[in-house]
């Protein structure tokens, strides 16, 4: 049964906007079966994406009651682009509805880092604090690579929690809950691959579809792994499935190695990954079907790193694309780029950069019957033909830059093997 202290209780019984928030954490606290709530450090709020008035409405009213964020609290993508991009072909009602719901959050305090990669734009909470984040691939990254503990809080509970600065005491806030129970075994795959970007999406993608909510560790990835890599394998698995924290033996800080992260224990289960199996998941990230047609490529889910900026750029030396390059980043890479003037040079050879949102959550792609989106990201594959409409073809970072290069479908000699 949860315990609220008297403070919280007299602060639930009010009328104002840090009422209303408490009594939404209370009641899913009540929900979840949680015996208290827990302070957080901070949060990250995907809560500000426009799906529908009554998300704008909300906002606005915890506005008019005077709530403000309690902890830091950064901002994942919103429907709009303030910092520019691509036309977005919102109707005006959606677009103005849009717009005021993003101020509204940017009123509560929140940061407008406007970003779902907000662990690379400086939000990097420590190992082991408790945390309120939303946004699936920031809450795998928060929990695996950086140990701090968060559950994937949904829309609207994530700034709930972040107003109150409190949430539930369950899940993966627990540690007796970030246990792996699962083994994922790559040895048996060669090192070329397992150290290949193109990898780790197909990676995360059968992590998301295997472990579903449990808890796994992966085995044969020590010296193999990038922030980036472990970034879109988070992603990836995600999307697939519903996974909110995974284990790399060797390299993530809750797994200085496999047994430390099953807790001593044998695992429940063992998947021993061979190159059929992971040929078979790379197949089920392509929907295009055998054609060489690429009518747009788009990279950046989660946002581009300055890094990841840098290989599009080296890999596009000078060239001009055939095909538009939209490259999803944040305000955060933005800015050091139009410093740089990298930006216009880039733009120039046909890059078009998305800031602040993506080309998944709102219109921007054009409408082209047929239309087939190249990729190199899992969760793109993953959620574009719902969203935009397009097909997918999967790749390689270099085999989309290519492609977009030619016009048409590249493929590089590949170490799938």
């Amino acid at each position: 049964m949860l315990e609220l202290t008297p403070q919280q209780r007299a602060i639930a019984a009010g009328t104002d906007g840090a009422a209303m928030a408490l009594r939404i954490v209370a009641e899913a606290a009540r929900l979840m079966g949680a015996p208290r709530l827990i302070p957080v450090a901070s949060a990250h709020i995907d809560g500000a994406l426009y799906h529908g008035d009554s998300g704008t409405l909300f906002a606005e009213r915890l506005v008019e009651g005077g709530a403000r964020v309690a902890v830091r609290a950064t901002l994942n993508v919103g429907a709009l682009a303030p910092a520019g991009c691509a036309a977005i072909r919102l109707p005006p009602h959606e677009r103005d509805m849009a717009g005021r719901m993003m101020r509204a959050y940017e009123a509560m305090g929140c940061e407008p880092s406007w970003t779902c990669a907000p662990y690379q734009a400086g939000h990097r909470p420590a190992k082991g604090t408790d945390v309120a984040w939303g946004e699936s691939n920031a809450v795998v990254f928060c929990n695996s690579v950086l140990g701090a503990r968060t559950n994937r809080y949904g829309d609207f509970l994530d700034i709930a929690c972040a107003i109150a600065g409190v949430a539930p005491d369950y899940g993966l806030h627990r540690p007796e809950n970030r246990i792996a129970t699962l083994l994922i075994d790559t040895t048996g795959l060669s090192r070329s691959l397992r150290a290949s970007d193109v990898f780790y999406p197909v990676l995360g993608t059968l992590l998301g579809r295997t472990a579903g909510t449990s808890i796994a560790v992966i085995d044969g990835l020590q010296g193999c792994t990038t922030e980036d890599r472990l970034k879109a394998l988070g992603a990836a698995s995600a999307s697939a499935g519903g996974v909110g924290l995974f284990h790399v033996a060797g390299v993530t800080p809750e797994a200085p190695d496999a047994a430390a992260a099953l807790g001593g224990l044998p695992p429940r289960e063992t998947l021993v990954l061979t190159p059929a199996i992971v040929q078979q998941a790379l197949a089920g990230l392509s929907t295009a079907g055998r054609t060489e047609r690429i009518d747009a490529v788009a990279v950046g889910s989660p946002h581009l790193s300055l890094a990841e900026i840098d290989e599009i750029e080296h890999r596009l030396a000078g060239r001009r694309l055939a095909a538009p390059l939209y490259a999803n980043t944040g305000r955060h890479v933005l800015k050091p780029l139009e410093a740089q003037g990298r930006r216009a040079a880039l733009e120039q050879a046909g890059v078009v950069f998305v800031v602040d949102t993506c080309v998944v959550v709102t219109p921007i792609l054009p409408e082209i019957e047929g239309a087939v989106l190249m990729t190199n990201s899992g969760k793109f594959a993953h959620y574009a033909p719902g969203t935009t409409g397009y097909a997918v073809t999967y790749g390689s970072l270099g085999e989309c830059v290519e492609s977009a290069v030619a016009g048409r479908l590249v493929r590089e000699e590949r170490a799938w093997a």
